[in-house]
């Protein structure tokens, strides 16, 4: 855990993936198409309280739906990258707009298609549902599945290694 705490103090960037990270992977689809996703309050006051110490969000989703345009604003999440099937370009973009290192980034994925950044960045953390060539290769596991929870410890992580993670409650025990 030593190694991960260290790892955790120099992020200043989080990309986390939608689908089967904020999600626990269903899709719901009306009639007329229109889809639909369930989020977690839990993790969305997480992912708050983390941009609010100075860490920024990012999402890069290989999917387009515009719950997650809508959820994310109301987060106040404004690096969203939707449609990306190769994460890649995206991630480079991110990493080079706002002039990070490789190692100042943490990704959250659950699939194999999460692999190509999750290799690339300084920690890379999968869900406790994730594939197991995803759990293989990430530095950090949740506890908790995609959906449920698990952008919240990943985000009280973040926080504890910064050093932050008191501050952040504190206004909530006056």
């Amino acid at each position: 855990m030593e190694e991960i705490l260290k790892r955790a103090q120099q992020i200043e960037l989080i990309i986390f993936d939608v689908d089967g990270v904020l999600t626990d992977s269903t899709l719901y689809l009306g009639d007329d198409g229109q889809e639909y996703k369930a989020f977690n309050s839990k993790d969305g006051l997480g992912m708050k309280l983390l941009q609010k110490s100075g860490v920024e969000i990012g999402i890069i989703t290989g999917r387009t739906s515009n719950v997650v345009t809508i959820r994310m604003e109301s987060l106040g999440i404004r690096h969203v990258y939707q449609g990306q099937r190769n994460k890649i370009p995206a991630f480079e973009s991110l990493r080079d707009e706002l002039g990070l290192s490789n190692e100042q980034i943490a990704f959250v994925g659950d699939d194999v298609v999460d692999l190509p950044v999750m290799r690339q960045v300084g920690l890379a953390i999968t869900v406790q549902d994730a594939h197991y060539l995803v759990k293989q290769q990430a530095h950090w596991q949740t506890q908790q599945p995609g959906g449920h929870g698990a952008a919240r410890e990943v985000c009280e992580l973040i926080l504890q290694a910064q050093g932050k993670l008191e501050s952040a409650f504190a206004k909530f025990l006056q």
